[in-house]
Parts: structure tokens; C-alpha cells; sequence
């Protein structure tokens, strides 16, 4: 049997419930998409819709059925040829012998049953919680991929089924202006062993010394974002770093990837593959790291580290309000799982809400939406922790550590519950503006 790290035990159907509701999602985003294009075009963002959903049965394949259990019998013959993402190159996936996609929806379903049949009654073992949260979550992973893939090809919106009826909170409107000030203190950055599942990038946790800073309530609004455009900031080249410079003149960027000046001259996005006004009090989605840095500059400001951002959400007052209270949430607002008034998470929205939406899921220093809505960008490169060690999936993190990426913080409105808290971490290269990311600022 592989070796797995320590994981909380998990309750069976609990395990269950998570499996076939992330296949329910990835079925519900890819099916009309595979009906348009099972291959679709060669772009470095994007993967092909056929190797992608195949990809996902490899992997619960690879890590659960062989890697946990010894079994064959469920593969497709020559899969790890076809869908191995770590030894497969992503320009030569378009060139692939696929399988049909009523053979790869086969192979998906019996992977998928076989996992299912070998969950015991009761509690699941250590190793099994691991592994069947590991596949899960990358699965939930590849479903924001899915529908961020969907906004890159212009394609309609999903029909993801029934939403949760509006929460309390989640009509507000309007901006939420202001910094929150925040004593500084020792802090242990990373998940600790109390989270169910912890990605090796997290751990171990890594004490750090945070001085004292302010921090906005909210990420960068539309609005907020479009007086940085129209004061000229994509010609100043002051306000750019030598690498955005180069990025923003090679792309050729003069605003936001989606937007679009319309017949009255106002400003537009696109949303899948429809335009509408662009809504002035919602978070700047699709910004790259360049041209957060460069907004910064023009207003005054900059990102946070990654370690204020972690203090900013999951840490509380003392009660003096001098210093950081001990211990650490979950969540911004406490331990309690997130719903549908105090995140904006899942997807089913399918767009970000107004900034001072979802008050109930303020932090204990004020600050709003740090968990959904838009991933916001830090000023932290990607690095490992000390004493990191890569663990079962190998080429989740330690390969991406040189690489130039950025952490990333929160998650956004397509990113599954279920996956996010305060510790997570994301991480992406600085010209990606494809991703649902936006970003929040500290004063200097």
C-alpha cells in the first residue's frame, strides 16, 4: 500500500458524498462542451476538453484504484500514456490517440463505481480519507478550470441546476471603502493538523514575525480599477515593472483582458459569451499579478504578503486590541463550514457580487469577502515552507517552486467550499489573467 501522510479519518459516505458530487459538477460543465469541441484550440491556458475530462479518471485511477488498492482491472488500456499530466507535455495533448468520449465517460463511470464499492461502513481509513480527498479536490480544482476555460473560449454560461435561495447579506450593494488596521505579532503561516485535508504545500507551518499593517475591507472594484485605465495608466510606463512592461506591451493591453469600450463609451465586460455594462462595485476579475502591481503604484498602495493576508483572515484581537489574540480560524468568520451568506463560493452564481456584499463573513478585523468571490493576488512568490516535503500527488507543488508564481489567497466564486480556508494556497505565473483573480491592497 503507498504511503500517505497523517489525515484525520473521515466518515464514509461523507467521502462518498464529496466523489459524486464533484463528478456531478464536471459532467454538468463538460458535456455541452465536448458536444462544441472535443479538442478545441492550442492555447497554453487551456487543455483540451477530451484529454481534460479523461485526465480526471486517470487520476483517481493512478492514486486510489492502483496506488491504494493494487487493482487493474478498471483502467483503460495505455491510460498513463494518454493522461498523465506529469509526464505528457501540454502542447502534445492535441495530438493524443484519444479514446471516444462515450469510451472516456465509460472509463470515468467504472473508476468512479470501483471507488464507491470499496468504502467500508462507518469511519474510512486514514489512508483512505487521504487519498479520496486528494482525488476529489483536484477534481474540484480542474471544475474552476472548467468553467475559467469557458470564459477564455467565449462559450455560454453553464446550467448548473438549482441555486441556494438568496441568503441574508448577499443582495448588499455598493462599495466598502476604507483600510482596517491590524496589530502585528508572531503568526504560524500554513495549515495546522486540525484541518481535515492539507495540501503539502501548507505544512508545515512556518512561524513568521507580521509588523503591524492596514489592509482594505475590500479587494479593487470595477470601478476603482477603471480610474487607473482612464487616467492613462497602461501607457505609463512609471507605474510598471520592467518584466509587466514587456508582458503588458507584448499583449498588446491597454485595459482588462474582458473588457471593451461600448457605443456610449462606457465601460463593458464579457461574460462567457455575453457583454453587459461593467458593474462598477464588483471586484476587477481577470487582472494579472503585472497589472495588480501596477495599480498599486498609481494609487499609492501595495499587495499584501501572503502572511498578512493570513493574519487578516484567520486571526482575531486581543482583547486590548494591542496585539494578535492566540490561536487561528478556519475561516474568516470562525470554524463554522462556509453557506451561502457569508461566501460567495460553488459557483452557482456564476459572477462575482458587490464588494460590501456577504457582511456575515466579515473577518474578526473587518475585512470583507477573504474567502470567495475573486482568488486575490499577494506580493509573495511561491516558495515551500522549511522543512517541506512533496507527498503522495508529487508534482502538485514541488516542481512549481522556481518557477516565478505568485501566491494567490481566498478563492473565488467558482472555487468548491469545500476546498478553501484561511491556509490555502494557490499559485499561479504573473501574467495569468485568464484565472479568476482580482486583488485587495495595504497602505504603504
Amino acid at each position: 500500500m503507498i504511503a500517505t501522510p497523517p489525515t484525520p479519518p473521515r466518515a464514509a459516505d461523507a467521502l462518498a458524498d464529496m466523489l459524486i458530487d464533484a463528478r456531478s459538477r464536471s459532467l454538468s460543465l463538460m458535456r455541452d462542451t465536448l458536444e462544441i469541441r472535443e479538442l478545441g484550440p492550442r492555447l497554453s491556458i487551456v487543455n483540451p476538453p477530451l484529454w481534460e475530462l479523461g485526465h480526471l479518471g486517470f487520476f483517481h485511477d493512478h492514486f486510489a484504484l492502483r496506488g491504494l488498492f493494487g487493482l487493474r482491472d478498471y483502467r483503460l488500456v495505455g491510460s498513463e500514456r494518454l493522461f498523465d499530466s506529469g509526464s505528457i507535455a501540454h502542447d502534445d495533448r492535441w495530438a493524443l490517440p484519444l479514446p471516444s468520449r462515450d469510451e472516456t465517460l465509460d472509463y470515468l463511470s467504472r473508476v468512479q463505481a470501483a471507488m464507491l464499492a470499496r468504502l467500508p461502513e462507518g469511519e474510512a481509513s486514514a489512508a483512505q480519507s487521504y487519498v479520496y480527498q486528494l482525488t476529489t479536490l483536484h477534481e474540484d480544482m480542474h471544475g474552476e478550470a472548467f468553467l475559467y476555460t469557458r470564459q477564455t473560449l467565449g462559450d455560454p454560461a453553464p446550467a448548473l441546476g438549482t441555486p441556494p435561495r438568496e441568503a441574508p447579506g448577499e443582495a448588499g450593494r455598493g462599495p466598502l471603502p476604507g483600510d482596517v488596521t491590524i496589530p502585528g505579532g508572531r503568526h504560524r503561516l500554513g495549515g495546522d493538523d486540525t484541518l481535515p485535508f492539507r495540501f503539502d504545500n501548507e505544512k508545515p507551518p512556518m512561524a513568521v514575525e507580521v509588523a503591524p499593517f492596514s489592509i482594505a475591507r475590500a479587494p479593487v472594484t470595477n470601478a476603482e480599477f477603471a480610474a487607473f485605465v482612464d487616467d492613462g495608466g497602461y501607457a505609463r510606463r512609471d507605474y510598471w515593472s520592467e518584466a509587466g512592461w514587456r508582458w503588458r506591451e507584448g499583449q498588446g493591453q491597454e485595459a482588462p483582458v474582458y473588457w471593451r469600450r461600448g457605443a456610449d463609451n462606457r465601460w463593458e465586460e464579457r461574460r462567457f459569451d455575453r457583454w453587459q455594462p461593467l458593474a462598477a462595485h464588483q471586484p476587477v476579475v481577470h487582472v494579472s499579478w503585472y497589472e495588480a502591481e501596477a495599480w498599486c503604484r498609481w494609487a499609492g498602495r501595495r499587495l499584501p504578503s501572503e502572511a498578512e493576508w493570513e493574519v487578516a483572515a484567520s486571526r482575531e484581537p486581543s482583547a486590548d486590541g494591542a496585539s494578535l489574540a492566540p490561536g487561528k480560524r478556519r475561516f474568516p468568520w470562525g470554524d463554522t463550514p462556509p453557506d451561502a451568506g457569508r461566501a460567495n463560493l460553488d459557483g452557482w452564481r456564476l459572477g462575482p457580487l458587490d464588494v460590501a456584499a456577504l457582511p456575515e463573513g466579515d473577518s474578526a478585523f473587518g475585512c470583507r469577502q477573504l474567502l470567495g468571490n475573486v482568488w486575490e493576488w499577494t506580493a509573495s512568490p511561491f516558495a515551500p515552507f522549511p522543512g517541506f516535503a512533496p507527498e503522495l500527488y508529487r508534482d502538485y507543488s514541488a516542481p512549481w517552486f522556481q518557477e516565478g508564481r505568485y501566491v494567490l489567497r481566498g478563492g473565488a466564486w467558482a472555487t468548491r467550499a469545500r476546498l478553501i480556508h484561511t491556509a490555502y494556497r494557490n499559485f499561479f505565473t504573473p501574467e495569468r489573467n485568464d484565472i479568476l483573480a482580482g486583488f485587495r491592497t495595504c497602505a504603504l
